[in-house]
């Protein structure tokens, strides 16, 4: 619908002239302008990337990162043990630092090991916000990409609960995108499957994806957990919700290390424990397409799909 209405107002503006060249240039436009709105667009990457005790799996998943045009997200836990600013320097800008210009970062909770931060976003300067402010958004063409510090309790975050500046910050950023596809990704999932509750659970983020919900949006990609889990559809409360919930993928397979999984918690599709590998995520203007890509290349685990995107229904 929204493209049909944007070609139909471009093409009766040029209505207004006649003539052989004119309704040529006419067609040509209405080409062009169908080609780039279908056009997709990127967004790949992975969390918990770059342990400086080994950095063979981080430059494994960089290698890959390499191959694939687009926009990356990198998902916390960046550089391990304590995110000082020589473990960016000597582990993560080796590797995944070889993509920084287009890379949207966000910390995780190895990011606070030491000064509060303050390597984390030094490193990054404006592209990761301030210690005040450390969640942001962009667009890709259609779609609205979300960018949450989880870290609730660190410094200079207040909080993640309903009233919390980064919640009220939130709800307002999805207010003024009501017509856009919806992609957010954080360090934390809510949802997990990983063997220690207090590590894979984090309650503290539900209201958060009670705005998310609210506004229809489509996935929330996390880390944390070593592993990589996709769920159904679900709502807030862990309820399926194949219409409209939001569809969570943990990926934190980009190289640091390898963690177990418990018994699957409920809505969980899909899991692997022992592949680092990167998620792509192929944005059209009305659907996605997910694909986990592994370092093993072929024979490696793989996880793909595609499904219509939420807002795109209305």
């Amino acid at each position: 619908m929204w493209l049909a209405a944007m070609l139909s107002t471009s093409l009766l503006e040029a209505a207004c002239s006649v003539g052989p060249e004119n309704r040529l240039a006419r067609q040509n436009t209405a080409s062009a302008m169908r080609e780039t709105a279908l056009k997709p667009y990127v967004l790949v990457g992975a969390g918990d990337i770059a342990g400086c005790t080994s950095l063979a799996g981080a430059a494994a998943t960089a290698a890959l990162i390499e191959q694939i045009p687009g926009t990356v997200f990198a998902a916390g836990d960046l550089a391990y043990e304590r995110g000082t600013a020589q473990e960016f320097k000597n582990c993560y800008d080796p590797t995944w630092g070889q993509f920084k210009e287009r890379t949207w970062p966000t910390p995780g909770n190895h990011e606070y090991g030491s000064g509060a931060g303050k390597a984390y976003f030094a490193y990054w300067g404006e592209r990761a916000g301030s210690a005040e402010k450390s969640y942001y958004s962009f667009d890709l063409g259609q779609w609205h990409v979300i960018a949450l510090n989880t870290n609730c309790k660190a410094p200079g975050v207040g909080g993640c609960q309903a009233g919390s500046a980064e919640e009220k910050w939130l709800k307002q950023d999805l207010a003024e995108h009501g017509r856009s596809c919806l992609v957010a990704f954080g360090h934390h999932a809510l949802y997990s499957s990983g063997v220690f509750k207090s590590h894979a659970v984090h309650s503290e983020l539900r209201d958060l994806w009670r705005d998310l919900y609210a506004a229809h949006a489509d996935l929330m990609l996390g880390g944390h957990e070593h592993s990589y889990e996709r769920f159904a559809p679900q709502d807030p409360d862990g309820q399926l919700d194949v219409e409209k919930g939001i569809r969570e993928i943990v990926v934190g397979t980009g190289g640091r290390s390898h963690d177990p999984l418990g018994s699957p918690v409920p809505n969980s599709e899909v899991r692997n424990t022992d592949t680092f590998g990167v998620l792509k995520l192929t944005l059209w203007p009305d659907r996605y397409a997910w694909e986990f890509i592994p370092v093993s290349g072929a024979e490696g685990f793989r996880d793909s799909g595609e499904t219509s995107c939420h807002n795109s229904r209305k």
